[in-house]
């Protein structure tokens, strides 16, 4: 069932330890399958290196086991939520890499002080408030504090980022860190100073319209 985005979302996650988004067993990443809306999501506590396709998960919207042998990731029900309540989201990624999620520790969020930021997000990257791990709560803050940002920190917990695809919320989550690596250097120099809303909003713009091979 969905082997096709089980090897997506098993290569991904292996992805996520390889840009050294996280460490031994924390993070994941999940993918919608449009056409039947079920979500392929890494297991619970299986380290990178051995995590095969065949170990994926397959799992309903509603959280029910469709397929697999072992017990989807603690966050399930995060990313299901967002699922539900984003129907232009097919993939999923949330990491505590280290960076982006000191200033998730300290509830402030990333300032659109870089050009990278303007492209890539479209505005400062946004911190929702804590919430616990389990149920729908986490969820929840995302859909209600995300925007139209693709990533989002959560305080004193780390990094959520999605995308129309797993391959987008992976880059997104890699550019996040990247950001914030950058962001939290320079405040050693100094204040950081945001970039003009109008000039963000061309920035992105110009970057979602006219970036890569395919636009004109």
């Amino acid at each position: 069932m969905l082997d096709e985005l089980k090897e997506r979302v098993c290569r991904l996650n292996k992805e996520l330890e390889r840009q050294g988004l996280v460490t031994m067993t924390s993070g994941n990443v999940s993918g919608r399958d449009p056409a039947t809306n079920r979500v392929v999501i890494k297991p619970s506590g299986v380290a990178y290196e051995r995590l095969r396709a065949g170990d994926m998960v397959v799992v309903s919207l509603e959280g029910e086991v469709i397929e697999g042998k072992l017990k989807p990731s603690v966050d399930t029900a995060t990313h299901l939520y967002v699922y539900r309540h984003r129907s232009d989201v097919n993939g999923l990624v949330h990491t505590h890499s280290s960076y982006a999620t000191a200033f998730a520790a300290v509830g402030r969020e990333i300032p659109c002080a870089l050009t990278a930021i303007a492209d890539e997000f479209g505005g400062p990257i946004p911190v929702g408030p804590y919430a616990p791990i389990g149920e729908d709560e986490i969820g929840q803050a995302i859909v209600e504090h995300i925007g139209d940002s693709k990533a989002i920190l959560m305080k004193q917990h780390g990094v959520f980022t999605i995308g129309p695809s797993p391959e987008a919320a992976l880059k997104s989550a890699v550019m996040v860190e990247d950001v914030a690596r950058t962001c939290f250097l320079a405040l050693q120099l100094g204040e950081l100073s945001p970039i003009p809303p109008a000039e963000v909003d061309r920035a992105h713009a110009r970057y979602r319209d006219r970036y890569g091979q395919g636009k004109a």
